[in-house]
């Protein structure tokens, strides 16, 4: 099957008008209450049943917290070689409180209980059942059926709570490369992407690179392309070009697609929204987001490139690259209008959406935006635990990797407090 335009957004909707009926109650735009709530979004309905629902959340102080100690971690005990990671490549709770650990050096999937205790092991490298050339991600389906990525080629090798294989499900046609995002659904059904900045022709920056999202079956088998995506602008500079080294513009927005539960999000960075489709493939819903003043100027520019030097050193230092790190800052380069809106989105395993903003040169470390499955804002979160890298977040609940200054890695969960809790 071959895709000969992008989706424009409504996929699987043919034919459906672009004009939108607001609702007569929902769709005031209200200043937060004095009890510190969030701002009401304004809802709206379009012609084809999609709900597009828009929030103002940088007009709001709601938060949602971490807890200041992990309630679980894994990786630091000296006494149980089974809880030392060298490269962690995901991590997923079980329905017990139990959580899987994908290790990518050791080949195998590691499962603990609630006290960090091990419990058991599956797979390990290899080419048989059961076997990994290389582990990577892990989704967790209802049963605790256990869904654990490998390539190449790209394929999930697929075990029961207990530790048993159960089979491998290769893409058809096949990945020889991993899903660049996605995810597996509670169906079996499996969303896999694959990009095309490899096969660009025009290299002057006025082309993206686009993310394809495909469904596969339990089988592997393709049954449909979802959408196309624009990802980043893509081009080559003189210097680039003498080190044969393709440049996105600076600050380029990148696609993201995810998938988990009965959802699938699909964004492009350069916008302030996300859309949400159901198992069925249809578009459900539109979280949007308002967003103002994220025009780059030069001093941004400026400021990007002075703080790339400065990370290598200087252009005297051992560590500054003469050719590649050169085309980096090369002033040839251009760079994008705006700032992306996005850095990452993620899908918790209650349905909530979670987006982390873009971080401007010298600005400090953005705060999630946490959106209820409704497309409703919910809060901001700031991740104040150092190192900390998110993996999955739960109805009250943050699991991810820390890593060290010395690149150890330790799979740690922390108590999610809502606004309307006290931590």
């Amino acid at each position: 099957m071959t895709m000969q335009h992008p989706p424009t957004g409504h996929e699987h909707n043919p034919g459906a008008a672009r004009a939108a009926v607001v609702l007569p109650i929902l769709a005031l735009l209200a200043a937060a209450c004095d009890s510190g709530d969030a701002p009401e979004p304004t809802i709206a309905v379009d012609s084809a049943d999609v709900e597009i629902v828009t929030s103002d959340p940088f007009n709001s102080d709601v938060t949602c917290t971490l807890g200041e100690e992990p309630i679980l971690s894994v990786g630091d005990q000296e006494d149980d070689e089974n809880a030392w990671f060298s490269s962690i490549r995901g991590v997923a709770r079980l329905s017990d409180g139990s959580v899987a650990v994908v290790d990518r050096t050791g080949g195998e999937v590691r499962i603990f209980d609630e006290t960090g205790t091990h419990l058991r092991s599956m797979g390990r490298h290899g080419e048989g059942p059961g076997e990994f050339n290389d582990p990577w991600k892990i989704w967790v389906l209802p049963g605790d059926t256990l869904w654990v990525g490998d390539y190449r080629p790209w394929r999930y090798n697929v075990f029961a709570a207990n530790g048993e294989w159960a089979r491998a499900v290769t893409m058809d046609p096949v990945y020889p490369n991993p899903s660049r995002g996605g995810g597996v659904l509670d169906n079996g059904s499996s969303i896999n992407t694959t990009d095309t900045w490899s096969t660009m022709e025009r290299l002057d920056f006025t082309e993206h690179d686009s993310v394809t999202a495909e469904v596969h079956g339990p089988d592997g088998r393709r049954l449909d392309i979802l959408a196309g995506l624009a990802g980043r602008r893509m081009g080559e500079t003189r210097a680039s070009a003498a080190v044969n080294l393709r440049l996105s513009v600076v600050f380029a927005a990148s696609a993201f697609v995810d998938a988990g539960g009965s959802t699938i999000a699909l964004a492009e960075g350069r916008d302030t929204q996300v859309r949400l489709l159901d198992e069925r493939l249809r578009l459900r819903r539109i979280v949007r987001w308002s967003d103002p003043g994220r025009e780059v100027a030069a001093a941004d520019v400026r400021a990007w490139r002075e703080d790339h030097i400065a990370s290598r050193g200087g252009r005297d230092s051992p560590n500054w690259s003469e050719g590649f790190d050169d085309a980096l800052v090369d002033p040839e380069r251009p760079a994008a209008d705006v700032f992306p809106a996005m850095s990452a989105v993620m899908l918790g395993r209650d349905g909530r959406v979670w987006v982390l903003p873009y971080r401007r040169p010298r600005a400090e470390a953005p705060r999630w935006l946490a959106f209820e499955p409704g497309g409703e804002f919910l809060c901001h979160l700031r991740i104040d635990h150092a190192g900390l890298n998110p993996y999955e977040i739960g109805t009250d609940y943050l699991l991810g990797i820390h890593t060290d200054e010395l690149g150890v890695q330790v799979v740690r969960m922390y108590r999610l407090h809502l606004p309307a809790e006290a931590p």
